[in-house]
């Protein structure tokens, strides 16, 4: 990885949702897994349910059970960042504290730019209503300037939890965005995403719309861009 070899290290932001099971089994196969120096990789994520870690709605979850699990990659427990869910949940703090908590901890780790922890690369998935993180259309997320804020559950979208995410601004001092997107249910919001004016507050993740961006869609999720 460039970032390994300019420095020594690479810092990566995962995501969660319906896609990051099929890209951990991706990175785990034969003739990837052993391409990347993961000793010397830092793994962290841009949302996640607040919910404790090993929980079935955890972000964490499908990392844990495919890209940590036995036959997946082998990392140390210091190079993985989980958002502190269950250790707020059991000191009987809040999303805001695990928020906090988190964001002093890349205060601590990573490099900055302007202002924003600079990963190498952060995945993000798109959701059906245009979000991306845990920042969903009008999120107070796109006015506030901390770097990780705790978000009500949503009601229009599932699962109805709690969140915690980073603030969307970080995407620009990212070194590289891959966005992710699966299925025929996504073909409308992708189309209006990549197609149409770039609208936060509408459609959050036009933000992953960048010139350091790649999308990543399967045929049905691309299925509103073929057709015009």
């Amino acid at each position: 990885m460039a970032a390994v070899n300019r420095r020594g290290r690479a810092e990566i932001a995962l995501t969660g949702g319906s896609t990051a099971p099929a890209v951990y089994r991706r990175l785990i196969a034969a003739d990837l897994r052993d391409q990347v120096p993961w000793d010397r990789v830092g793994l962290w994520w841009g949302d996640d349910r607040y919910v404790p870690r090993g929980h079935p709605l955890s972000n964490v979850t499908a990392a844990d059970e495919i890209l940590f699990a036995r036959e997946g990659i082998r990392v140390a427990a210091e190079q993985i960042h989980p958002f502190p869910t269950g250790r707020a949940m059991d000191g009987g703090q809040g999303a805001a504290r695990c928020a906090t908590t988190y964001a002093a901890e890349m205060a601590r780790t990573l490099p900055f730019v302007d202002g924003w922890p600079s990963f190498d690369l952060v995945l993000v998935g798109i959701g059906e209503d245009g979000h991306l993180l845990s920042v969903f259309p009008g999120s107070e997320a796109l006015r506030s300037d901390c770097l990780a804020l705790a978000i009500p559950a949503p009601v229009h979208i599932e699962p109805h939890v709690p969140r915690v995410t980073l603030n969307p601004a970080f995407l620009g001092a990212a070194g590289h965005v891959v966005a992710l997107a699966a299925g025929a249910t996504k073909a409308g919001v992708i189309a209006r995403i990549l197609d149409g004016p770039r609208d936060p507050a509408r459609l959050p993740a036009t933000l992953a719309r960048r010139a350091n961006a790649t999308w990543l869609l399967d045929a049905a999720a691309a299925t509103g861009l073929i057709d015009r």
